[in-house]
């Protein structure tokens, strides 16, 4: 049986300011509120189909979930010390991955012909979805990370 010192992740009790203790903006819970508008606007319009419905209340779930993910960007750059490196990294494969099922959901859309404002607003929202759920997940991990690659945990 080793020794091994175990870390509390308490600072002043054995433990360090590692990158989980440093203090975040409440991105998580910002994300998954802009997440489920953008959720509630796609199936109100979605049911709809193909029926006329009115825009109104899908384009303001819209501008809300993509002002709420604009807030949650900047809110981010204001964090001293964040791993952007590893943000990028993570990000960079979620997105490519959340596109292209966000064109999936797209295909579906043009093959059963919905056509206008409806288009336009469902496509935005994909849009705005394939955006959000990248930096939720890239911005679980990055959190955790050391500020530049090289630095210890």
């Amino acid at each position: 049986m080793s020794a091994v010192a175990h870390d509390t992740g308490a600072p002043g009790r054995g433990g360090h300011d590692g990158p989980a203790e440093r203090p975040h903006p409440p991105f998580t819970q910002v994300g998954m509120a802009s997440l489920a508008l953008i959720i509630i606007g796609g199936i109100y319009l979605s049911a709809n189909i193909p029926e006329h419905v009115s825009l109104g209340p899908a384009v303001a779930l819209l501008v809300v979930s993509a002002l709420l993910l604009a807030y949650n960007v900047f809110s981010l750059t204001r964090v001293e010390g964040f791993a952007w490196w590893r943000f990028v990294q993570v990000g960079r494969w979620t997105l490519l991955a959340y596109t292209t099922i966000a064109g999936m959901i797209e295909f579906a859309f043009l093959e059963n012909h919905v056509t206008g404002g409806t288009l336009v607003v469902l496509t935005l929202s994909l849009v705005v979805f394939a955006l959000e759920v990248p930096t939720l997940i890239a911005f679980t991990v990055a959190r955790y990370a050391p500020s530049t690659p090289d630095s210890p945990a």
